[in-house]
């Protein structure tokens, strides 16, 4: 499984030549590209149908209204009657899109070379693990900027938020993802009952 980021063409072009030596280096660019094509171009998948990107944006932010004003319903029969001044900000509540490599916009890079399409098709069917920031990625920066409000005609929660992934033909890493920062010493000192602390031990230290 070859390892592209879609940060840094510069990376995935290492990750060609390393993988498939014989490669002239213009021809192992041509490869990376289109790789990388085929990741920010991923088609969406939704409910059965393949959307993609940009051409079926209209169709695709159709399909997800009901989804979008069911969702949004339940939050509001859940939501409290009066906001607390003190409540926690909510969890937002993720809608999800699965992603495929999009094999057709990699092989538009490499038209009239039919043997380079050869190589892009076996690289794909061996495994591609795409590391990315969602920007990187053609639907999710569209469905990060839509307007729901006007696309469903009504007042969509903010905690409503679209998150795609990868679900076939490839893996995904999303960059910068991590657990949460442990607190850090000085704040959990903070916390620390005084009644705990023994006799012995001198605060000024």
């Amino acid at each position: 499984m070859i390892t592209i980021q879609l940060t840094k063409l510069e990376s995935a072009l290492d990750q060609v030549r390393k993988t498939h030596t014989k490669l002239v280096p213009a021809d192992a660019a041509l490869i990376a590209t289109a790789i990388s094509l085929t990741g920010r171009h991923a088609i969406a998948l939704y409910e059965g149908e393949q959307y993609v990107w940009p051409d079926d944006y209209e169709k695709m932010t159709r399909a997800m209204v009901a989804q979008i004003n069911m969702v949004n319903e339940a939050i509001e029969a859940n939501a409290p009657k009066r906001a607390s001044k003190t409540a926690v900000e909510e969890e937002p509540v993720h809608i999800s899109v699965g992603l495929m490599p999009n094999l057709t916009a990699g092989e538009q890079q490499l038209a009239g070379r039919d043997d380079l399409k050869a190589v892009l098709s076996d690289i794909l069917q061996e495994g591609v693990e795409f590391a990315y920031n969602p920007s990187d990625i053609g639907w999710q920066w569209a469905l990060d900027r839509a307007n729901w409000n006007t696309i469903s005609a009504g007042d969509v929660s903010r905690r409503i938020k679209i998150k795609t992934s990868f679900t076939e033909g490839a893996i995904g890493i999303e960059m910068g993802v991590g657990p949460k920062k442990r607190a850090s010493r000085a704040k959990a000192t903070e916390t620390v009952d005084v009644a705990e602390i023994p006799d012995d031990v001198d605060l000024n230290e």
